[in-house]
């Protein structure tokens, strides 16, 4: 664990970015006690199941050695390649509780947090040899919690022991004159009972181990509200600056909507509170929104298609139909055809009207 530091004003939880960061540097929540559990429990397992075909393998290869040692050659290569022999079946007879004891050793990590590849850990820090960064970490509260989990664990498995212990001493002290012959299986129960109370203490420990190290390591990782504030420039941007950027597009939008407004065949307005321009040439299949707006946009619209003698048509109810549903430079939707349909019937009779 790194260094507590100053946390009086990270008073806000850490944000996903924040914790996917402390993955990514190889910081994560991890109970060295879980590691410990999973491994005594794989040990357990180990002896459960694989302590007899184990030690029969391994009596079978050991009695063989002392009933044929007379035969044994052991000049020249001879005796590299009884070492060679007797290292394979060695191996070959703890292969698989060793596998299982490396397994165990992976859930301990996998079930506390996702896998992690990285180098930062390796990268030199000044802190990690400096005499007072050692001092602080010293007397820190994770070195005060592991001293006091310490006492726990020793006087509680001391506890523990000792009560499965006392009542086997009677025979205990019988064991001088058992046969070495049943003194194997007498051993292997007592030890799988010690284990397995070891077992389910450990579990409790680790259950609250895990538990502490993550609220440290979660409190560790809260910010400050300038700390989330800061993160929130660097992924969505600087919201003084978006809105600004924003405003800059929104004129530039209205400007070339503007500048598109003499081109419009017909306004038709609300009569002041909308207004929609529509360009339209025999031959369209439907006519174009070349401008639309709202109050002071739709008051500016009406003046432009004034200064350009374009036809000002008030339809409320079209009005509002249009501004809602049509998109600028985006045909009308073919529900409105109709109705726009008689506006420009009615604009083009106008002008038919004007020119004669």
């Amino acid at each position: 664990m790194a260094d507590e530091a100053d946390t009086t004003d990270k008073t806000e939880d850490p944000t996903q970015k924040k914790l996917d960061d402390a993955l990514l540097k190889g910081d994560v929540a991890k109970s060295q006690e879980v590691n410990n559990w999973f491994i005594i429990a794989g040990a357990t397992l180990v002896l459960m199941t694989f302590a007899g075909s184990m030690s029969e393998g391994l009596t079978t290869t050991l009695r063989g050695l002392i009933a044929n040692s007379y035969k044994i050659n052991i000049d020249g290569p001879a005796l590299p390649a009884l070492f060679q022999k007797l290292g394979v079946e060695m191996l070959a007879a703890i292969a698989m509780p060793f596998l299982v004891l490396t397994l165990a050793a992976l859930i301990g990590n996998m079930v506390q947090h996702k896998l992690v590849w990285t180098t930062q850990g390796l990268t030199p820090k000044l802190s990690k040899i400096s005499p007072m960064a050692g001092f602080k970490r010293l007397f820190s509260k994770q070195s005060l919690a592991n001293f006091a989990k310490g006492i726990v664990k020793l006087v509680l498995l001391g506890t523990v022991l000792v009560v499965l212990m006392w009542p086997e001493q009677d025979r205990m002290e019988g064991l001088i004159r058992t046969d070495p012959m049943a003194l194997l299986p007498f051993t292997q129960t007592l030890a799988l009972k010690m284990m397995g109370a070891v077992v389910a203490l450990l579990f409790v420990v680790a259950a609250a181990d895990y538990f502490f190290q993550y609220r440290t390591w979660f409190n560790k990782q809260k910010m400050s509200l300038h700390e989330i504030k800061e993160e929130f420039k660097q992924t969505e941007g600087d919201p003084t600056a978006k809105g600004r950027l924003r405003n800059i597009r929104l004129q530039r939008s209205r400007k070339r909507m503007m500048a598109a407004v003499p081109k419009a065949s017909v306004i038709i307005t609300n009569p002041t509170h909308y207004a929609v321009a529509l360009h339209y040439e025999r031959g369209m299949e439907a006519p174009i929104c070349v401008a639309k707006g709202m109050d002071a946009i739709a008051l500016k619209i009406r003046e432009i298609g004034g200064q350009h003698s374009i036809p000002i048509v008030e339809n409320p109810p079209l009005a509002r139909a249009l501004y809602a549903t049509v998109e600028i430079d985006e045909p009308v939707p073919a529900e409105h055809y109709k109705a726009v349909a008689e506006v420009i019937s009615y604009v083009m009779k106008l002008r038919g009207a004007i020119r004669k």
